[in-house]
């Protein structure tokens, strides 16, 4: 199986002994406590699911400005964006070295995680400028990851962390949500050898499914990791229970037993376009997938982002940083002249009139009118999944 980054063996920063937990659970309650943002606490999961392996911790400013400006830290190694516990003000802390940190996204607010604090550094306008610009290409506050990333504060807390919960993602999506060490532990089970990834944070029509096939036979894989965002996402977007749903009906009737699993991560979805590529295509590696399907505009949001900006950063990628290899999509849609779904690219003779395009408006509207989309857009069985959401609405 293809080793995680950084170590032999994931270094999950969840703390999996019973007995040190309930020491651990007993100690916060002793410890100064903050209350950090959702993106901090995303990331906190991210690691104690050993998804952002090695990392340890959450990053000092040297660390962080390495990241976000050649995606390398002070120690040489590689990690594509900021990993930062920002708070507005650390009243609460004093002069602890060791602090809770509560859970901004579960009622009463429990510890999450206690850290060993290193340093607080107060992080300057001009550093954080740097930061958003070289992860989000952009300054734009309307810009949703810009927005959520400068809202938290600007004092970087900083040291190792011990993560005690994984947050709602395990009690809200018990069958979805898996660790980087359950999914590779259910690769070897299953016996795959190749494994693709596809990430969505959106139902899966008829064009994101034959992608999905299209990659595995030209690959060679043996295995699908369907690996769906569980966070927080932007207004509008479908909640994770019916995108779950809707994704696990098409796998049941349109997927080959022991070929496709669906499986789910806690975090919150930064709309960084191609950085977060280079991040997904990180923690992928670490779950034990050996390719990660990229397609146009992936990751990204309104127009920020060029459409194959996802795919060319990979040349940026520090040699030998990553093992994981890259399979580089186009968008795909039903064509009339085929009478199949295809990669547009591979079609050069077709005019757009030749595919079957629908806007998201269009198919939101028409699935909140209880009306299916075009069966060369949409399985019927996933439509009606859709439909009833809509029309609770």
């Amino acid at each position: 199986m293809i080793k995680p980054i950084g170590s032999d063996e994931l270094q999950p920063r969840f703390v999996y002994d019973s007995e040190k937990h309930h020491q651990l659970m007993k100690e916060a309650e002793t410890l100064p406590s903050v209350l950090i943002s959702s993106q901090a606490a995303g990331n906190a999961v991210m690691m104690g699911a050993g998804y952002f392996n090695p990392l340890k911790g959450f990053m000092n400013v040297t660390d962080a400005m390495g990241a976000a400006e050649n995606m390398t830290l002070s120690d040489g190694s590689f990690f594509p964006v900021p990993v930062m516990c920002l708070l507005e003000n650390t009243d609460a802390i004093g002069d602890a070295k060791r602090i809770a940190l509560r859970d901004p996204n579960v009622e009463g607010n429990p510890v999450l995680a206690i850290m060993d604090v290193e340093n607080i550094e107060t992080v300057t306008d001009e550093q954080m400028a740097t930061m958003t610009n070289k992860v989000y290409g952009t300054d734009d506050t309307e810009h949703p990851g810009v927005a959520a990333f400068n809202s938290q504060g600007k004092i970087a807390v900083s040291g190792p962390i011990d993560v005690l919960h994984f947050s709602y993602f395990q009690d809200d999506f018990p069958d979805t949500f898996r660790t980087a060490v359950e999914i590779r532990n259910e690769i070897a089970e299953r016996g795959w050898k190749k494994v693709v990834a596809f990430q969505t944070r959106n139902p899966m029509h008829l064009a994101h499914e034959e992608l999905c096939h299209m990659a595995m036979d030209r690959l060679g894989c043996d295995g699908l990791v369907i690996h769906m965002l569980l966070g927080k996402l932007k207004k509008g977007d479908i909640p994770a229970p019916v995108r779950d749903a809707a994704i696990r009906k098409m796998v049941e009737v349109y997927f080959p037993p022991n070929s496709a699993m669906v499986t789910g991560y806690g975090f919150d979805m930064l709309y960084a376009g191609p950085r977060e590529a280079v991040l997904h295509a990180y923690f992928r590696q670490n779950m034990g997938a050996t390719h990660f399907i990229v397609g146009r505009d992936h990751a990204g949001v309104g127009d920020y982002y060029g459409a194959f900006d996802a795919q060319t950063i990979f040349d940026e990628v520090p040699a030998g940083a990553l093992e994981i290899e890259i399979f580089k999509a186009d968008h795909t849609a039903w064509s009339k002249k085929l009478n199949k779904v295809v990669m547009m690219r591979e079609a050069p003779d077709h005019t757009k009139e030749d595919f079957i395009l629908l806007s998201g408006t269009k198919v939101r509207e028409m699935l909140g009118n209880g009306e299916a989309p075009p069966k060369e857009f949409s399985r019927p069985e996933v439509a009606k999944i859709l439909i009833d959401y809509y029309q609770s609405l």
